[in-house]
């Protein structure tokens, strides 16, 4: 007799509050395979304990439940996913330290420019900014703009190909 009321009183439970923890599982997921898999483990683990059912927060046990099954998945996804092939090239370390050494170059570079050199030649680049937009903001002339931008670029270049030194 306890037996079957224990099944009925499950059946009610799963009934009642599986497709919040499928949507839930889907949620977090993506996956509707991951969160079909998630629904059942949570229930699973609900069926196999032996802690008593608190109807007042069993929705909140079965979410925590299902996300930390997710989390589980996640660090275990995380831990066996391959690495792309071009990471463990060897040409891939190289290039990726030779573009942190220019990064750190054209810093280094940009740090010799005066303030407003260094300022037009921002907005200018990285902002898009046209040379009158640049002229109002640095509240220089339209030409002086221009040929701060110029100069900054210039030296910029001597720069790079060893003309000038830092």
């Amino acid at each position: 007799m306890l037996g079957q009321s224990r099944e009925a009183s499950f059946t009610e439970l799963y009934l009642r509050y599986s497709r919040d923890v499928y949507r839930f599982a889907l949620y977090l997921s993506g996956d509707p395979n991951l969160a079909d898999d998630i629904t059942s483990e949570t229930f699973l683990r609900v069926w196999l304990s032996d802690t008593p059912i608190r109807m007042n927060t069993v929705k909140s046990w079965l979410l925590t439940i299902a996300r930390n099954l997710f989390l589980h998945e996640l660090r275990y996804m995380r831990r066996t996913q391959k690495l792309p092939a071009d990471v463990c090239l060897p040409e891939s370390v190289v290039n990726t330290v030779q573009a942190k050494q220019e990064l750190a170059r054209a810093m280094a570079a940009l740090a010799t420019l005066p303030e407003v050199d260094r300022s037009a030649l921002l907005l200018r680049s990285l902002h898009a900014c046209s040379y009158q937009e640049i002229a109002s903001i640095l509240e220089i002339s339209l030409a002086s703009a221009k040929v701060k931008i110029h100069r900054a670029r210039l030296h910029l270049n001597q720069l790079r190909h060893g003309e000038v030194s830092l």
